[in-house]
């Protein structure tokens, strides 16, 4: 109870420090109801980290717990250059919702108490749902992660679950919403566009990067540019553990790099001006290499089974690679044989005779 007015203080000073706005309400008006204090050790069992001196009491659990966030750095040990000098205070916590009070509230006072630094951020993260119900073993519809994973794929299953629901909301899941979203931005989007761009290339460019090509135009340069600025908006929404909207991003540059191939059409530049049908594949593979290094952290396969088609080197593939000039694709460098990096999925009958009754 004496650090109240204290955690209040903090929250007030650092806005940023409970996310999202919605714990973070909560919270805050928690605190400003009382708070009363709690006993350190329990008497009631025996389970647990015994009491020094005191073996009728062990320690509360979360006391417990919390501290093992310093105690893995080498806590009390805090002499520079030591775990704890170099990685504390945490630059991040994220833990579920149901132990955000735990986290926010009784942490930070340990932590006060102890007169040590309290971690920059904690994210209280939501709960999924199985076709909207609760999941539990009672009704039988628990979400087996290996079953999925096998079902579906590591980088599609990565990739629902971090584009489908407002990171820190609860989100639902069925296997009709994975499919149509795998199969809409996935395979259909981007596993086709990789596809369609390096097709071209390995059957007009003797399976290499042109050699040679020709000016940019405006069209040209709006599509660079929306991909060079690409780590930048996705780096800004990572700083806020908005992933869902980091995806938005990447799939908006698939989206626009798809606008691009259509309309300029180098199927048919083929015929009327090959010159130009080179610049066009050129600037496709340089923004297809943007978007799958910045997709490895959500997708780190199939981004690397698409870099290893565009024969980008190994050792290129950081994000401090993207606007080095030596790093861009190369003219003249051959290409592997282009093949799906993304599988479609059937949906399954039920589901399609539901969407048909709905509509």
């Amino acid at each position: 109870s004496d650090y109240q007015q204290r955690l209040l203080d903090h929250y007030e000073r650092h806005p940023d420090f409970i996310a999202p706005d919605s714990r973070r309400n909560e919270v805050v008006a928690f605190v400003k109801g009382g708070l009363k204090d709690l006993s350190i050790s329990r008497t009631t069992f025996d389970w647990g980290v015994s009491v020094p001196d005191d073996e009728d009491h062990v320690m509360y659990v979360w006391i417990d717990a919390l501290t093992n966030y310093i105690s893995a750095l080498g806590y009390p040990n805090t002499e520079k250059g030591s775990k704890f000098d170099t990685y504390w205070p945490a630059a991040l916590h994220v833990v579920g919702k149901d132990i955000l009070r735990f986290h926010a509230v009784y942490w930070p006072a340990f932590l006060m108490a102890a007169n040590l630094p309290l971690p920059k951020r904690i994210f209280a993260h939501g709960w999924w749902t199985k076709d909207g119900e609760k999941i539990s073993k009672s009704l039988g519809n628990v979400i087996d992660p290996v079953e999925l994973v096998e079902t579906y794929g590591v980088d599609p299953t990565r990739f629902f679950l971090m584009s489908e629901v407002t990171f820190g909301n609860d989100g639902d899941f069925s296997d009709e919403k994975m499919i149509y979203k795998v199969n809409a931005n996935l395979s259909n989007e981007l596993g086709n566009l990789n596809q369609r761009i390096l097709t071209l290339v390995f059957k007009n460019c003797d399976g290499a990067v042109p050699v040679e090509i020709g000016e940019f135009t405006k069209e040209d340069e709006e599509l660079l540019a929306t991909a060079r600025s690409l780590r930048e908006r996705t780096g800004k929404e990572i700083a806020s553990q908005s992933i869902h909207k980091y995806v938005d991003h990447m799939i908006s540059m698939v989206w626009d790099a798809n606008k691009y191939i259509d309309v300029q059409a180098p199927w048919v530049l083929k015929k009327t001006d090959p010159e130009r049908m080179k610049t066009v594949l050129y600037v496709l593979m340089e923004v297809m290499r943007h978007v799958a290094i910045l997709y490895q952290p959500l997708m780190p396969t199939s981004s690397n089974v698409i870099l290893d088609q565009l024969n980008v080197p190994k050792d290129e593939r950081g994000f401090e690679h993207l606007e080095k000039e030596e790093c861009k694709i190369q003219l003249g460098r051959e290409i592997s044989k282009p093949k799906a990096v993304f599988p479609r999925f059937e949906v399954p009958t039920a589901a399609v005779s539901a969407e048909t009754v709905k509509a």
